[in-house]
């Protein structure tokens, strides 16, 4: 008793593990490379439990670790020495805490960074002890550092400059919910570009505002999302599309921004992916300006909130002038019978379609989407007048077709699901779910999921946008408990069991084969 985990670990694996016999450990010929390669492979849990079979695997398990999450709370601070003496390799950290309890400060912040000289990347959640001074230990210590995200985090704008003028290699920042952008006095000296920024990300800020220079000299920025961000962004993206020409992404939800922005933005020709979502002020004319000149569009998410300022119109200008879309999403949005037509005669490689809560997406789009689309892979319809003549006409169409995705379309059964999958021999995945409760309740969650495209929008619960009175903040509807407990459990269908290779590695050098498994991070 009172005796470490690692003090009763062997030099070697012991002679029986999991049931299996080892009379030799075939291991001990294995490199320490190939050893660490295997535990790459493995999720975290199997790490673990592979680092108490013995001091070797201990030993090793902890130099090739890259990645490290850790709890930090305040206390976290006394057993630092110790977490980095045996994790002295890591190069991605993240530091996440609950609001509800101390997290570490800027001490802490600064034990981490000098134990930390090789770190590329760092995500700090909900840390509010941290301020500006703890940042610029990060940039002392971490001129390496590769992307740097936070969230929810109360130091300012002066630590984040501190990190952009201290790591000349920084190409991602990520800024959520910083609560210490309050203070204009505090910003008016922040730099005004970085040569390496490659992709900017702000959400839910105040004063985002601040980082206009930043994101505007920035010239080989090539991903730009701006989401519920207070404030007029058509400057900046004047500005921005002036100085930045080399845009390829770009993602406006709910701001303050109108057409004449969007037809600044159509000075980026390599544009590649739009996403607008909530952007009621944005209408037919702004879509056609980008359409006009971005000929390279890939993929277009557009969320138009049920406003009807985004129609026949912008869509037309999309199928005609970006014919090598692969990626359509509309939300809010009612394109007719001829635009989708159009879209599916111009845009041959459309292979992803998504229409969530149109009201002129019937049975006659579907068939013309089956008649049409040869290209496309999956289909996910949501909230759209359609039953199931519409699902039995894809039966006819659409050869590459692989998952049909259909909800809260009540005209649609289950067996006619069931007959268009057996038509396909088991080659297509066709999924149907049920209407559930009445119209003002699904409007209340507001929470509709499209997986297949890496979408997990809120799609306009409540009332429709009045265009007089625009929240100008942005700011996000709070969900109910039942919708909350909804998007929680789809999250986590995403993430399945990793299998325990460990005994599977055993089982194999005990048999005399060699375990070749190379896989890095």
């Amino acid at each position: 008793m009172g005796q470490s985990a690692s003090s009763r670990l062997t030099d070697s694996p012991p002679a029986v593990v999991g049931g299996i016999s080892a009379v030799t450990d075939y291991t001990a010929d294995l490199p320490d490379d190939c050893l660490a390669l295997v535990f790459q492979s493995l999720g975290s849990g199997d790490r673990k439990r592979c680092s108490l079979v013995c001091r070797r695997w201990l030993a090793v398990e902890g130099w090739s670790r890259l990645r490290l999450s850790l709890d930090a709370r305040a206390a976290l601070l006394d057993v630092f020495p110790a977490i980095f003496a045996r994790f002295d390799a890591v190069s991605r950290l993240t530091l996440r805490c609950s609001r509800r309890t101390d997290s570490i400060g800027d001490e802490g912040l600064a034990l981490v960074a000098a134990h930390c000289p090789n770190l590329a990347s760092l995500k700090l959640r909900a840390c509010g002890a941290l301020t500006d001074a703890g940042m610029a230990a990060v940039a002392r210590y971490c001129s390496g550092l590769r992307k740097l995200s936070v969230d929810s985090c109360a130091f300012g704008a002066k630590g984040v400059d501190a990190v952009l003028r201290g790591c000349p290699l920084l190409e991602e920042l990520s800024i959520k919910r910083l609560r210490g952008l309050h203070d204009p006095s505090a910003t008016a000296d922040l730099i005004a570009g970085a040569a390496s920024l490659r992709s900017v990300c702000l959400k839910d800020l105040y004063n985002a505002q601040c980082f206009a220079p930043l994101i505007a000299g920035c010239p080989n920025l090539k991903t730009l999302k701006l989401i519920r961000c207070s404030g007029d962004w058509d400057p900046l993206l004047k500005n921005m599309a002036a100085r930045v020409p080399g845009v390829v992404e770009i993602h406006l939800e709910r701001l303050q921004v109108t057409d004449s922005g969007l037809a600044a933005l159509s000075v980026c020709v390599d544009l590649e992916v739009l996403r607008l979502v909530k952007t009621p002020e944005c209408t037919d004319a702004g879509i056609a300006a980008v359409a006009d000149r971005c000929a390279l569009l890939r993929k277009v998410h557009i969320d138009g909130w049920r406003a009807n300022r985004i129609g026949d119109e912008g869509l037309q200008a999309l199928a005609r002038r970006c014919a090598d879309l692969q990626e359509l999403v509309l939300i809010g949005v009612n394109p007719t019978s001829r635009t989708l037509e159009l879209m599916a005669s111009n845009c041959r490689s459309l292979e992803h379609l998504a229409l969530c809560g149109s009201d002129t997406f019937g049975d006659s789009e579907v068939a013309c989407i089956a008649s049409k689309c040869a290209a496309l892979k999956k289909l996910c319809i949501k909230g759209c007048p359609i039953s199931d003549q519409g699902i039995e006409a894809l039966a006819a169409g659409c050869p590459k077709l692989v998952k049909v995705k259909v909800k809260r379309c009540p005209g649609v059964t289950q067996e006619c699901a069931d007959r268009l999958a057996g038509s396909r021999n088991g080659k297509l995945a066709v999924k149907v779910e049920a209407d559930e409760g009445s119209a003002a309740v699904q409007q209340a969650e507001g929470t509709v999921v499209f997986g297949e495209f890496g979408i997990a929008e809120d799609t306009g619960g409540g009332e429709r946008p009045r265009l007089a009175s625009v929240d100008r903040a942005g700011g996000a509807g709070t969900l109910s408990s039942k919708s909350r407990r909804t998007a929680r459990k789809k999250r986590t269908g995403f993430f399945a069991t990793r299998r325990n290779l460990v005994a599977s590695a055993l089982r194999r050098w005990s048999n005399g084969s060699s375990y070749s498994r190379h896989s890095h991070r």
